[in-house]
């Protein structure tokens, strides 16, 4: 008896492996191609027959919903008019001073240093772009210079990783150099009897360089003036956190006093 097969037969048999049942065929539609009720999309896509009565339609998957980690806040940038009052504030300071020689080079401040006694320092534009200042000093060892790192409002002298924590900040630079001077002045007047002797070092290491500010050299052919002596005197003269305007001074001599509030 010759094999008699139809369209629909071949379709559903490409749905899988196995051979279609007694049972299954029951589910089958009865309708064929070119006949009402039979879509020809269903012969086009044999994997999405229609559902058999009593069978569950296959609803489509719903992807997880996926939360998206919270994101914490941007820190707050800082305003940069705030660095400009900073570095304005201290080049105003400087210039009073006496002792900034401003965008000179390093070979300059050393051949001005070279003759100097241990102690003797300038403040100069350093020639590194990341960096504003740079501390030129007379060492034991000869002329050196120390950068000034700028962060946040605050002045510190430039130093390896490990010794940033303790290094000290201040809010300008003359604030910085008044502070080491004074430290290296109550230093040097202690009872040399009383101080331990130096450490000996080896021959295969270098000797410390001891970095040591006493007195600051003034630009040359300039020599603080009358009135920055005076000035200078009535600051050494007043009391830790005491107020200039307290003072019974005419306001232009107080006004001339808060534009440079240092003993150095």
């Amino acid at each position: 008896m010759p094999f008699r097969s139809s369209w629909t037969d071949m379709i559903l048999c490409v749905r899988g492996p196995q051979s279609l049942l007694a049972e299954q065929r029951i589910c089958r539609p009865s309708s064929c191609v070119g006949v009402p009720g039979f879509a020809v999309d269903q012969v086009m896509h044999p994997l999405n027959p229609p559902a058999c009565p009593g069978q569950a339609p296959n609803t489509p998957e719903v992807p997880p919903r996926t939360i998206e980690p919270q994101r914490s806040p941007p820190p707050a940038q800082r305003d940069p008019e705030e660095d400009l009052i900073c570095i304005a504030k201290t080049f105003c300071y400087l210039r009073e001073s006496g002792w900034y020689w401003g965008p000179i080079t390093a070979t300059e401040a050393k051949q001005r240093l070279q003759k100097m006694e241990e102690g003797v320092f300038l403040v100069r534009d350093s020639t590194h772009p990341s960096y504003l200042f740079t501390l030129s000093v007379r060492t034991n060892r000869g002329p050196t210079n120390v950068r000034i790192e700028y962060s946040d409002s605050l002045f510190r002298l430039d130093s390896n990783w490990l010794s940033k924590p303790r290094i000290l900040s201040f809010p300008d630079i003359v604030s910085l150099v008044q502070y080491y001077v004074s430290s290296c002045s109550s230093d040097s007047s202690k009872d040399p009897a009383n101080q331990s002797p130096p450490a000996q070092t080896s021959l295969k290491e270098p000797a410390a360089v001891h970095l040591k500010l006493l007195r600051p050299l003034h630009r040359s052919g300039e020599s603080p003036s009358l009135q920055h002596l005076c000035r200078m005197q009535i600051n050494r003269s007043m009391a830790s956190g005491s107020d200039l305007t307290e003072l019974p001074l005419p306001r232009r001599m107080v006004e001339y006093l808060q534009r440079y509030p240092f003993k150095l």
